[in-house]
């Protein structure tokens, strides 16, 4: 039987801890980016931004979402970064200031396409319709 006393009191979402570390972790990596310290023919030019990064609850493994700016080569971006990974968290580590500097896996960040397709979604004519309709009902 669940004790539901203690079922209340259980964190939700990420502790402070892990949002302070993960934007510790995000503005290392966009510092290393930023130097342009990865030596790859795949990620020669790339300007890659770093939007967030997830930490994971014992603060080992950390997911770094990132998209080049254009979108371009995102797939084969990523794939570049996770060969690399070790001399990623080896650059970090001296930044972050832990125990253990986290394995560092890398994500194609899809945020920018999701707001894309909120932002088609209310400009299509049968939203603008229904705005209307609601504007002129309003008025009357």
């Amino acid at each position: 039987m669940r004790n539901e006393r203690n079922d209340r009191h259980r964190p939700t979402g990420p502790s402070q801890r892990m949002l302070r570390v993960g934007e510790l972790v995000r503005h290392a990596l966009a510092a290393v980016f930023a130097r342009g310290e990865i030596e790859d023919d795949t990620l020669a030019g790339a300007v890659l931004t770093v939007p967030e990064v997830r930490m994971s609850p014992d603060l080992k493994l950390a997911s770094a979402y990132v998209m080049p700016l254009g979108g371009e080569r995102a797939e084969e971006i990523v794939a570049a970064l996770n060969r690399h990974h070790r001399f990623i968290r080896g650059r970090i580590a001296p930044e972050l200031d832990l125990k253990f500097a986290p394995e560092v896996r890398f994500f194609v960040d899809e945020t920018f396409e999701e707001f894309g397709k909120i932002d088609a979604l209310l400009r299509s004519d049968r939203v603008q319709r229904d705005l209307h309709e609601d504007d002129d009902e309003g008025q009357s």
